[in-house]
């Protein structure tokens, strides 16, 4: 089966799997309240991380996504330790804060290069729209970044449809492809597929990266027995209300598929994303374990009425 593919029309090769590295790092001053630390928990340590990074290249899970914001750059100072010397994919974004502007984004690209200890970073996103940035001139500055062999690929996150076409018209006058649009999409958000940012991919030959690609833990089986996660996140999404009992069904149906390939729910719910050749799913790992287990979801491939079994049992989740 497939393990590398190509980033959008970039050329940039990736693998079908990424590992999202939100909560890497030792923040300090304000930035150890960040929402990632209040919701996920703080960090495992950099042993722990260390496992997971080199665990997960063992696997061929090469790519790597961080961002300026993640715990005011601890997460990319960590990263950026830890893979020094490998061959390692990373992916970072723009801005370092809400109050960024358009003008901002070549220093912050520069600073997000120093902490990494890159000369160059693979991918470079826009990690949500702002009325304080302007997509066109944004991506001009994307653009002279690529120009100058700072930016391997440009990415955008968080984007509409529309916003995607606006990204992607500005680099193509610049001769750029836009690589991949990163927005949340796992079977308990499919509402990619019913907004038209899953189209516009395909339309447009973008990657969509997919963050939470576990609904923040929902779909591993974990929460199973009604036990719900500690810290801000059990008041997010899924967590919320009855949201964690309307899950277990699908739970219950994805460890059935399971059992036919010895795969945790987990690693089926993520192949159920990779199935789709224009999606890349970044689950978070915290540890060896953790990274250990999302490449399993490498390893197998599910039939064409399993996915369509779990398409129609989550059906709920594209409203």
């Amino acid at each position: 089966m497939e393990s590398i593919t190509s980033l959008g029309r970039s050329g940039l090769q990736v693998p079908r799997l990424g590992i999202g590295a939100m909560t890497w790092g030792d923040p300090t001053g304000l930035a150890r309240w960040s929402p990632a630390k209040l919701a996920y928990g703080g960090a495992h340590g950099i042993d722990e991380e260390k496992q997971a990074l080199e665990v997960s290249l063992t696997a061929g899970v090469t790519l790597f996504d961080t961002a300026a914001m993640y715990s005011g750059g601890a997460s990319e100072r960590r990263l950026g330790e830890l893979s020094r010397g490998k061959e390692v994919l990373i992916a970072t974004k723009f801005p370092p804060s809400l109050f960024s502007k358009t003008e901002d984004m070549p220093q912050a690209l520069d600073a997000s290069l120093a902490r990494l200890g890159r000369s160059s970073v693979d991918l470079y996103q826009h990690h949500f729209p702002s009325n304080r940035v302007s997509i066109p001139k944004l991506m001009d500055l994307m653009a002279d970044a690529v120009e100058a062999g700072k930016v391997k690929a440009v990415g955008v996150s968080n984007y509409s449809a529309e916003q995607m076409r606006i990204a992607h018209a500005a680099l193509a006058r610049r001769g750029i492809a836009l690589a991949s649009n990163q927005v949340e999409y796992s079977l308990l958000h499919r509402q990619p597929e019913v907004n038209g940012v899953l189209d516009a991919c395909h339309e447009l030959g973008v990657t969509l990266i997919a963050y939470q690609p576990l609904a923040s833990g929902a779909l591993t089986g974990k929460y199973a027995t009604g036990a719900r996660p500690t810290g801000l996140r059990r008041f997010m999404g899924t967590f919320r209300g009855q949201g964690l009992e309307a899950a277990t069904p699908v739970v219950s149906l994805l460890r059935e598929i399971g059992e036919r390939y010895a795969k945790s729910p987990a690693q089926v719910a993520l192949r159920w994303l990779i199935e789709n050749e224009n999606v890349l799913p970044i689950p978070g790992a915290k540890n060896g374990k953790q990274a250990f287990d999302n490449a399993g979801a490498l390893s197998f491939c599910l039939t064409p009425v399993e996915i369509d079994t779990l398409n129609q049992a989550t059906l709920a989740w594209r409203t």
